[in-house]
């Protein structure tokens, strides 16, 4: 099994920025990744749609012999991680309790802020977490709509994608933050743009850099690493094709994809 490629998925090809950062932290690994994108976004769905869109994704990758499982997207792990985790034998890990436990960590957090998609955020998946690892906490929660559709369209240094973070963010950042939380696999693509206006002091943590952390550990201790020494391949398949996907997935995993495939879900 510790040859086994590992599996991502997400509604579309945001959760890149995970594969991305698993690539940096666990090169040898080869790797298959499913882009729902024709039932893109999740965001919008109703909880026991997204649990039966993830279920296929699940399914999908597990004829792909992959030996674990990162749910790379923010509202699927909201709706869905529990119920994956009961139905299927395969190790499946999500992008919210990293990002959780990265941002606890720093034990002077009290203040902190999250910003992601309507569903990650009517879920309360973050501020629940929060609430149980650490009482007195005060944690402000924003949909932000507006980014992703902006971050897909390559605003990243527009000045509409400056205004509407500021437009989401200044009233958190009045009442005073320790910490954001970017809560949307798409966002860490907004990290240059943030570091411009926020106060330097207000720590900034991604779902996708803590979840590649955290995935990196997870094998460590089931002893699934990959042993070999070569570079890990990289398998895209998306549930439909366009040209703007594959353009989409350029930018997001900062390389070539190659040659991406279309999956039958």
């Amino acid at each position: 099994m510790r040859n086994a490629p590992l599996g991502f998925f997400d509604s579309g090809v945001g959760g890149l920025t995970v594969v991305r950062a698993a690539r940096t932290l666990l090169p040898h690994e080869d790797i298959v990744y499913l882009g729902d994108t024709a039932r893109v976004p999740y965001g919008s769905k109703s909880p026991e749609t997204i649990r039966r869109f993830a279920a296929e994704d699940v399914q999908f990758l597990l004829t792909q012999g992959v030996k674990a499982i990162v749910v790379a997207c923010n509202t699927a792990t909201a709706h869905a991680l529990p119920m994956l985790r009961e139905t299927f034998r395969v190790p499946i890990l999500g992008v919210i309790e990293p990002g959780v436990d990265a941002l606890l960590s720093d034990g002077q957090v009290d203040r902190i802020g999250i910003i992601a998609t309507r569903g990650t955020i009517r879920s309360h998946a973050y501020q629940h977490a929060l609430a149980q690892r650490r009482t007195g906490l005060i944690i402000h929660a924003k949909s932000a709509p507006l980014l992703a559709p902006m971050i897909e369209e390559d605003w990243l240094d527009h000045p509409a994608t400056e205004a509407a973070l500021k437009t989401y963010l200044d009233p958190m950042v009045d009442k005073g933050l320790d910490a954001l939380l970017l809560a949307c696999t798409h966002y860490p693509l907004l990290i240059p743009t943030l570091k411009k206006f926020l106060p330097a002091d207000i720590r900034l943590v991604d779902s996708a850099t803590t979840c590649a952390e955290h995935l990196k550990q997870e094998l460590t201790r089931l002893d699934l690493l990959n042993p070999a020494t070569s570079p890990g391949s990289l398998s895209i398949h998306l549930s439909d094709l366009s040209e703007e996907f594959e353009a989409l997935a350029r930018r997001f995993l900062d390389e070539d994809p190659g040659r991406i495939q279309r999956a039958v879900l």
